[in-house]
């Protein structure tokens, strides 16, 4: 998400404010301003319990080894038998990362690898993002940001497993050795396991010796999930699964239209319903005002919920409505807008009246739902003096502190329990903790009534549906001169879409000149083009988030395609003109051996294709990964047809080739359900016309194509994986059927009659 990538290079390491570490003095003040505006903001971001600001505060930064994200005894459990638990300081939601993070800690730990297990850190200082000083998982940034982190902790770890041998022994440390699990030296022998209690009374060694990368043996290794069995075989829990003694299951009836309120109710029948507990008004996201059924199990809760009798209270709320967006959109693209921040964005546009050649282009954008597998659920046990959650949340520091202001509870009495997650593109990240907070606000509902238990709310797949939050609807306008060769001279262009992040408390960092750079991100770069871009930011009454790699997902479109336009109407090779737009420095080096390895390997320009069949190309960075896909395409029937897929990808080092290789393709079928006819929420008087996967429909097995997936090699620190696959398969899929139809396509998902 563009959210980690900002605040990385806005906030940089915030962890020194974790735990009561302060800041440092004024070149830090905005900092401070940052993280005190968020505690007190309606989302409650907070960096962690615990934190203390010391306005004005000179103290000298910790030791290394000393920080709270640099403690081997937060991470790392090792039992008498040598069986070792690396905890994860992220949510996986399917991306493998608590294995990668496991594999890259055991490395250096020369922990045995059959022995790891892996699990969840929460809200502690200890888990936090350590280059950017928040929990925060997403933005492909996992594996990009804690790299070193887990190296060092598996390092230390060892260290101290030697020093404690040492000392048992009575042997100096240098005449030592640690593989496998277990320390030897001078004919001596013991188990990591063994040493480990004693390990942990060691001090945490301020500097390690990492391995040289050509002596891993972990690292880099095609390797399956430690949790692959329990997935495959459905023993695996995910947030949905929890279940706590006494506990009870909440379903929640929301007002059709974002921002509606309960005017009248009758809950006679629904209190009829065998296993009904309460039927309770909560407040909701957003001003928003629903009714929870609070029941013995999920169908009780589901079955009172349907008995309900109720009047909506609409009045005063804007109700969006999908043909009155594009009219509005459309006139908005006609203006200037916002001009986006940064010299690549001010281009003189005098060339373009003149200009030889000319293209227009208007590309339209669905509101998307996330549509992770398992629906969202939060489990709360509120008690008078703890609160304890059990959900998968991307963000359980920001959870954490909103938390603890609903409750009036100090953060420090509140535990979030982080769960593995059946998905989450994004939507387990809500600035404002929306489904956390209306969980929150159940179990006080309750407790209110003089009864406490354990609540879990369980969203339906339907409340997932017609309740979340969407990716932005978006529209694009571009008007771009070119010569004969092919050489853009001037291009206009114009982004309508709703901001993510305006009102929210990542505004002050990451919303530029009033333009939030989600929106821009993926536009122009790394091509060599002058161009001119401007924004408009309507306000419009629908809940907006990130969405798996965020603005890429249309402007990487809009551009792959518009440049295929141009390549072919100028009569270039759609590689060889990609390649004359990239600079020749070490960014436009990684793009192109990106799409060279691609053309090598799909036999691109060499294969004879079947009849009927045409290539396209595309390639895109985002996330700092770069990923290009040539696609075998065509139209049968009127529907399109997709041969061999072929994908590269420069992720520099790359930790795990298997998690690596599984992410480009579900990345791949992803972008591939964004083309397919109908998959788009539309809304209508305000209210959300899709409900499950009949009316929102994904591909189905037979839709997906076969994808080979490589890899440059490079011996750089790793980048992200986890988003970057998406935004060029749709561009490269729809420049193979630009050539099979001759009509360019600007329109998600694909209309080709």
């Amino acid at each position: 998400m563009f959210i980690e990538k900002m605040l990385s290079s806005n906030i940089q390491s915030l962890d020194a404010a974790i735990d009561g570490i302060a800041l440092g003095s004024a070149a830090n003040a905005s900092r401070r301003s940052f993280i005190k505006m968020s505690v007190g903001g309606a989302a409650g971001i907070a960096i962690v319990p615990g934190v203390a600001l010391a306005q004005g505060s000179t103290a000298a930064a910790p030791k290394p080894g000393q920080k709270p994200t640099e403690q081997p005894a937060a991470f790392i459990t090792i039992a008498k038998d040598g069986t070792t638990t690396i905890l994860c300081n992220r949510m996986d939601m399917g991306q493998g990362i608590e294995t990668a993070l496991a594999m890259i800690c055991a490395e250096e730990l020369d922990a045995d690898w059959s022995k790891v297990n892996t699990a969840f850190g929460n809200q502690r200082g200890n888990y936090v993002d350590p280059a950017m000083g928040m929990h925060l998982t997403g933005g492909s940034n996992s594996i990009k940001n804690s790299y070193t982190q887990y190296r060092e902790l598996g390092a230390r770890t060892r260290a101290m497993l030697i020093a404690a041998a040492a000392k048992e022994w009575k042997l100096d440390a240098t005449a030592l050795t640690a593989a496998n699990g277990v320390v030897s030296g001078g004919g001596k022998r013991l188990g990591y396991g063994q040493l480990f209690d004693a390990a942990l009374k060691e001090s945490v060694p301020e500097s390690v010796v990492l391995k040289d990368p050509k002596s891993f043996k972990i690292i880099g290794k095609p390797t399956s999930l430690k949790v692959s069995k329990e997935k495959a075989t459905g023993s695996q829990k995910y947030g949905i699964d929890v279940k706590l003694p006494g506990m009870l299951t909440a379903v929640v009836l929301r007002p059709p239209v974002f921002g509606g309120k309960l005017k009248s109710m009758d809950a006679s029948a629904a209190l009829k319903v065998k296993g009904v507990r309460a039927v309770l008004p909560v407040d909701l996201d957003r001003g928003a005002k629903g009714v929870a059924v609070i029941a013995d199990g999920y169908w009780p809760a589901k079955l009172g919920r349907d008995a309900i009798k109720l009047e909506w209270d609409n009045a005063g709320v804007a109700k969006a409505d999908n043909t009155a967006l594009l009219a509005q959109y459309r006139e908005l693209a006609k203006t200037a807008g916002l001009q986006a921040p940064g010299d690549q964005y001010k281009a003189d546009l005098s060339a373009l009246a003149n200009a030889p050649k000319k293209l227009s282009a208007e590309f339209v954008f669905p509101y998307l739902n996330h549509a992770q597998m398992e629906p969202l659920a939060c489990t709360v046990d509120l008690k008078a003096n703890a609160c304890s959650v059990y959900t998968a949340s991307q963000m359980p520091g920001v959870d954490a502190a909103a938390i603890a202001k609903a409750t009036g509870l100090s953060p420090d009495q509140v535990n979030i329990h982080v769960q593995m997650a059946g998905g989450g593109f994004g939507r387990r990240a809500v600035p404002t903790s929306e489904y956390v907070i209306e969980a929150t606000n159940v179990a006080k509902a309750y407790a209110a009534t003089g009864k406490r238990a354990p609540i879990k709310v369980v969203h339906s797949r339907e409340d997932d549906v017609k309740a979340g939050y969407y990716r932005p609807f978006t529209l694009h306008r571009a008007e771009i001169g070119y010569d004969n060769e092919g050489k853009i001279v001037a291009w206009d262009h114009k982004i309508v879409s709703q901001s993510i992040l305006k009102g929210s408390p990542f505004e002050a960092f990451l919303v530029k000149a009033g333009v939030d750079g989600t929106t821009t991100e993926g536009m122009r770069e790394p091509y060599s083009i002058p161009m001119q871009l401007s924004v408009h930011h309507p306000q419009i009454n629908v809940p907006v988030l990130w969405w798996r790699s965020v603005g890429s997902t249309h402007t990487a479109f809009v551009m792959e395609t518009l440049l295929d336009e141009i390549a072919a109407a100028s009569n270039k090779d759609p590689v060889t003109y990609r390649m004359g737009l990239l600079a020749d420095d070490a960014r436009g080096k990684r793009h192109k051996e990106t799409l060279q390895l691609a053309v090598e390997k799909s036999g691109y320009g060499k294969k004879q294709l079947a009849s009927g069949m045409h290539w396209g190309v595309a390639m895109h960075e985002s996330f700092e990964s770069v990923v290009a896909f040539i696609v075998e395409a065509g139209v049968k029937d009127g529907k399109p047809v997709i041969g061999a897929v072929t994908a590269s990808l420069h992720c520099n080092f790359c930790v795990n080739p298997r998690t690596v290789e599984t992410q480009i393709q579900g990345s791949a079928l992803m972008a591939l359900a964004t083309t397919q006819e109908n998959h788009a929420i539309t809304l209508k008087d305000g209210v959300v016309q899709q409900s499950n996967f009949h009316d929102f429909p994904m591909p189905r097995i037979t839709d997906m194509p076969n994808i080979a997936v490589h890899i440059v090699p490079s011996n750089d620190p790793p980048k992200g994986v986890g988003e970057p696959g998406l935004p060029p398969f749709a561009p490269a899929l729809a420049n193979a059927l630009r050539r099979a139809t001759g009509k360019p396509l600007r329109e998600m998902p694909f209309k080709l009659a």
